[in-house]
């Protein structure tokens, strides 16, 4: 397996693994005190939620097309 997939796959991992922090974190009592008043979600959990969509959409593309040399 090339190093452009290997980052993929453990880019995809990573987010996969932020995605599901952020939306736990959602479900929090903080979280939802905070949205309750302010009406959004914290700084912390759009990180949490943002960075794990952006890891997966990357990771996802490294692990599909990434090539090493001479492939």
């Amino acid at each position: 397996m090339s190093p452009p997939r290997i980052l993929g796959v453990v880019l995809l991992a990573a987010g996969i693994v932020l995605l599901i922090l952020g939306l736990q974190a959602t479900d929090s009592f903080g979280e939802r005190l905070s949205n309750t008043f302010t009406g959004h979600w914290s700084d912390k959990t759009n990180f949490y939620i943002i960075g794990g969509v952006a890891a997966i959409v990357v990771g996802g593309l490294l692990a599909a097309v990434g090539r090493g040399k001479g492939q």
